[in-house]
């Protein structure tokens, strides 16, 4: 794919995206980190960002960028020399009282980590997964919270997805070797590889990262969401279609045999006793809840939280969970959570997604 160093952001992030929802692979990505216009198109999205006047490890800060910044990161990359700084480590306070880390790249790293950013969000975007909905313009926790109001009808057994230090944890050489996949640029993947081993600063003290994505980078969510989008295609391509089956549930017979029972007093005349028939059959499901030719799996996933909908036994639900676990081990190298990775009967408790309570409310009037 040849790419002119000038080329209009927008016709050059057309082409990527065409060529993500078609499959092809991209090459000469890194030659594209040569056009001026996308770091202007940066530049315009991450000046406005609380961050930017924050400075890294060096004084650096979105005051005072010209086009002399630009051409100076672009000379670099061309000489092959452009040398990520390690992010300064700083703390924050969570609404639990527990502090989170965040690192704080230096403003030349956050132009150009952008750039990069918009280059695979739009050759990728097209290929992930409608289920998932984190960092991904247009979506959110209201997309995935509605789509589990929609479509999570009649679900029995919720499957809460936890994932143990998820973004700390991913593979470097796993996520290069998601990117290489589909980016056929050894220059490029050796860019972002420097980056996930860039490191930070904890009172100027030099900590290198030998897995996880960096806290704070631009580049980060992406990058995460290529990986994790392995877990996607797993659970829609393979547990899915082993697990959903059936059309709708075969009517419940004892639920039929009251009816008609009710119908026979009333044609007599015997409303008293058609009546506490009837009584009787409100108090049963019209289908047969244990029908074995019915399964229905669904599911969603906003970054590392993810669960899964399930209408059949407990014994298969389980199941289901031990399969997540062992891909999740086995290809990702990533661990489930024992403690927070829950089956959840929507009838008897709320499961937890998004912070926000899960249950099946039964309705007499339908």
């Amino acid at each position: 794919m040849e790419v002119c160093e000038m080329q209009g952001t927008e016709e050059l992030l057309g082409l990527l995206r065409e060529r993500g929802k078609r499959g092809l692979p991209i090459k000469r990505v890194y030659r594209m980190l040569y056009n001026t216009n996308l770091y202007l198109s940066a530049y315009g999205r991450v000046y406005r960002n609380a961050g930017a006047m924050t400075p890294g490890v060096t004084d650096e800060t979105a005051d005072g960028t010209s086009l002399e910044t630009f051409e100076a990161i672009i000379t670099a990359l061309k000489q092959e020399r452009y040398q990520w700084q390690p992010a300064r480590r700083t703390y924050i306070l969570k609404k639990n009282g527990k502090k989170r880390p965040l690192g704080i790249p230096v403003w030349s790293d956050k132009l150009l980590a952008e750039v990069m950013r918009m280059i695979l969000n739009a050759y990728f975007d097209g290929t992930f997964s409608e289920h998932s909905h984190g960092f991904r313009e247009g979506r959110g926790c209201h997309t995935a919270l509605r789509e589990v109001y929609r479509i999570w009808q009649g679900t029995v057994w919720i499957i809460e997805g936890d994932i143990a230090d998820c973004f700390g944890s991913l593979d470097h050489n796993l996520i290069i070797s998601a990117l290489a996949e589909h980016i056929q640029d050894g220059r490029f993947l050796n860019l972002v590889k420097k980056l996930l081993d860039a490191g930070y600063l904890e009172n100027w003290k030099l900590n290198n990262t030998f897995s996880g994505v960096p806290q704070g980078s631009i580049l980060s969510p992406i990058l995460s969401n290529i990986l994790l989008s392995k877990l996607d295609r797993f659970v829609e391509t393979e547990l899915i279609p082993e697990y959903t089956r059936g059309k709708k549930k075969r009517p419940n017979q004892e639920y039929n045999r009251l009816m008609k029972r009710a119908c026979k007093r009333h044609n007599r005349g015997q409303k008293e006793a058609a009546h506490k028939i009837k009584q009787q059959e409100q108090n049963l499901p019209s289908i047969d809840p244990q029908d074995p030719g019915f399964r229905r799996l669904r599911y969603v996933r906003y970054a590392d939280d993810f669960a899964l909908s399930f209408v059949g036994p407990k014994e298969e639900a389980e199941a289901i969970k031990q399969r997540l676990r062992i891909f999740l081990l086995e290809e990702l190298k990533l661990n489930l959570s024992d403690e927070k990775t829950l089956i959840t009967h929507t009838r008897d408790r709320a499961a937890n997604f998004l912070n926000y309570e899960i249950t099946t409310l039964h309705c007499d009037t339908k």
